[in-house]
Parts: C-alpha cells; sequence; structure tokens
C-alpha cells in the first residue's frame, strides 16, 4: 500500500469509527473502541485478544480494552440499529437479499455460554465449539453481517444453574436456529432501515417446514435450498378421509386416494428432467469470474407426512458438468423468471466468503462482545453477559 492509499485508508477508517462512537457512551470507552478495532485491523496474530492487541496499539494497554469489552455499559440493540441504517444509506435496496446462516467458533472448555459438542461447518464436523446465527444482507453493489445471535443448545437451557453461573438471563429459552433467524429477519423489518423481502438460506433452514410456512404467511418471499432427501409432488394428487367401515375407532386423518401419484425426492424430480428443461444462466461474478451455472424449475406441491402441501416452486441448479446439485424450494409468484429466483439462491456465497475473511482479518469470535470489523462485516457488535461468559 503506498503512502497515498494509507491515507485514504486512515481518513475512511477514522470516518466510520466516529459513525459508531458515540452509542460507547463516555470518553473513555469510545477511545478504547477506536483502539481495539484499530487493533483488530493491525494484528496479525491468530489470537487478537486484548493483550495482542494492545501491544501493536500506542496508548492501548491489556486491562482497559479488557474491560472494555467486559465491563463498559453500552448495548448492542443500538449498534444494530445504527448498523442497518449506514447500510440501507449505502447499499441499493431494489434487488437486495436476506440471507440467513451460522458459522461455529472452536471454544474448548465448559464456562463459555453455548459450548458444547455441536456441528460446526467451519471443523467440518462435530467438536467443541460455539455457534452464532447471522442476519445478512446481499446486493450485486456489496454486503453486510447486519445481526446475530447466539445458539443455545437444549444441555445449556436444560440447565438453569449452569446458565446462571455464565449469566445468561433467566428468560433466555431454547430457540432453534431457524427460530432465531425469523427473529432477526422481524428485527429488521420492524427497523426498517433495509427493506427487502426476499430471503434465502442453506438446507439447516430451508428443511424447517415451520420456518417456510412462517415467512410466507408473513409477506417474504423465499428461495431456501433443502436436503436432496427432500420429497414434492409433482403433480396434483387428492386427498380423502376413508371411509368408515363402522369397526373400529372411525377414520379422522386423510389419506391419498387410490390411484393418486406419490411423491418424488427431489433428485428423482431433478433425474428425470430432459435436458430442454435446463438454462445455463449468470447469476453473480465472483472473485475467479462469472459465476454460471444450470438451473431449472417447476411447480410442485410440498410433501407433508406423504400428503400433499403448498404450492410452490422447486428450483434445481447443477454445475455445467452436471455435478454439485443443489435444490430449493421458493414461494415466489408464479410469474416470478427463472433468472431471479437463481439469483436470489446464489446471494449466499458472498457470506461464506464473509465469514472466513472475518474470522482471519479481524478476528471474528463469540466469546468477543464487540467485533466492529470494517473491511467487509462492517459491524458486528455481540451480546455479552457477564464476563464469566467472554
Amino acid at each position: 500500500m503506498d503512502p497515498v492509499e494509507f491515507e485514504q485508508v486512515a481518513a475512511s477508517f477514522a470516518t466510520f469509527q466516529q459513525e459508531f462512537a458515540p452509542l460507547f457512551g463516555r470518553t473513555e470507552a469510545r477511545e478504547h473502541s477506536e483502539q481495539y478495532l484499530r487493533g483488530l485491523l493491525v494484528q496479525q496474530t491468530d489470537r487478537r485478544n486484548a493483550e495482542n492487541l494492545a501491544e501493536a496499539i500506542d496508548g492501548a494497554t491489556p486491562r482497559s480494552l479488557q474491560r472494555f469489552l467486559t465491563e463498559s455499559p453500552w448495548a448492542d440493540e443500538s449498534f444494530i440499529d445504527r448498523l442497518q441504517r449506514y447500510v440501507g444509506y449505502r447499499l441499493p435496496q431494489r434487488e437486495g437479499v436476506w440471507v440467513l446462516d451460522d458459522t461455529g467458533f472452536a471454544k474448548q472448555g465448559k464456562k463459555s455460554v453455548s459450548v458444547a459438542r455441536q456441528y460446526s461447518g467451519t471443523l467440518g464436523k462435530v467438536g467443541n465449539c460455539q455457534v452464532g446465527v447471522f442476519l445478512a444482507y446481499v446486493s450485486a453493489h456489496g454486503h453486510a453481517l447486519v445481526d446475530k445471535a447466539l445458539y443455545l443448545p437444549r444441555e445449556w437451557t436444560n440447565d438453569r444453574q449452569r446458565c446462571r453461573e455464565a449469566g445468561v438471563p433467566e428468560d433466555i429459552g431454547y430457540q432453534t436456529k431457524a427460530e432465531l433467524g425469523l427473529g432477526l429477519l422481524r428485527r429488521a423489518r420492524q427497523a426498517g432501515h433495509l427493506t427487502t423481502e426476499w430471503v434465502t438460506g442453506d438446507a439447516g433452514y430451508g428443511e424447517v417446514p415451520t420456518l417456510r410456512d412462517t415467512l410466507d404467511a408473513e409477506g417474504w418471499r423465499y428461495v431456501l435450498e433443502v436436503p436432496c432427501n427432500t420429497y414434492v409432488f409433482t403433480e396434483a394428487a387428492q386427498v380423502a378421509i376413508r371411509a368408515w367401515s363402522g369397526r373400529g375407532r372411525k377414520p379422522t386423518q386423510p389419506q391419498l386416494v387410490a390411484g393418486e401419484p406419490s411423491p418424488q425426492s427431489v433428485v428423482a424430480v431433478a433425474a428425470s428432467l430432459p435436458p430442454g428443461e435446463w438454462h445455463k444462466l449468470t447469476v453473480a461474478e465472483g472473485a475467479q469470474g462469472l459465476r454460471i451455472h444450470e438451473f431449472a424449475a417447476l411447480r410442485v406441491w410440498e410433501s407433508r407426512d406423504g400428503l400433499p402441501g403448498r404450492a410452490c416452486w422447486l428450483v434445481l441448479r447443477r454445475n455445467l458438468d452436471g455435478s454439485e446439485a443443489k435444490y430449493y424450494l421458493s414461494n415466489a409468484p408464479v410469474d416470478t423468471p427463472l433468472l431471479r429466483m437463481a439469483q436470489v439462491g446464489a446471494m449466499r456465497w458472498p457470506i461464506e466468503t464473509e465469514f472466513q475473511t472475518d474470522k482471519s482479518e479481524t478476528g471474528v469470535s463469540m466469546s468477543t462482545k464487540c467485533v466492529v470489523g470494517w473491511v467487509g462485516i462492517i459491524t458486528s457488535p455481540w451480546p455479552c453477559w457477564p464476563e464469566s461468559s467472554c
């Protein structure tokens, strides 16, 4: 970086920090926030703890930065609101998409909040970690993580004493990742700084029928990935309650009428499509060039316990060589172009890259109260319960 570029970066950094600094309250806390953020950006060690950051910043001390993280009385909610307003001013919203995703942070011990043996995509296996659910906003002009929630496994919420010792509020109960994600979407809609209606997410969210139902009922438009073992009806099928024979308990549950079509897996549906149904589409421009895949879409009915449910779109995607197939369900209107649904489903990829960047360049971790990243993430303040959880 030459001197001119460095001065530009320094000026941009100062402007960005001043946008959020007043929310920290006291002058001392504002100063420490600037030191901490600057330390995240310049410190190159793997462990960006208070001691390492203080070594890189003149005037900072490990104790002052640690107290800033664990004791300063500032609230997340005001930061999230300011962040979403900040993003809303800078990124066009007409073609934007909400992205629900989660990521894991390797963590040992038993005292840090939410640490448990659970699956982490970062680890690629089950291991000791914390998991956070994130809400991101993505458009063709940029992207940012704009909200977050800490996932508490049942082994934590079922052990109230352990929660109390870690400082977890008494009113915090178990919520699935899908429920946490829905809460983030509702909070963003209520704030009103970002107003897009489109939502996407990976199969961990798409496979939850209640999430799809709620999004549909609340007016969201989703393109959610679903697992390969998801079943759908490709033809309308009639159901009826079987006539009572006069013996035994009277039937009350509907069943498929004899001779009606059965549901098929999305894999089988994709395999049965003729070549002419697939279309080569460019959905985004990635770091290595245009992202081009083959897509197909058809109207189907969800399979709910083997019975036909709501009508929806089944969107299919594969690489140009036929590999790495992906499957999506969408409640988009019937006249929605295939390209639009394909683009929405593809909007999740920048967030995977974002997680990698933020963890490596700004040291994002679940045990940090405030992570105000400047490159990419923009800002992501974390909730922190008392010191024992940090």
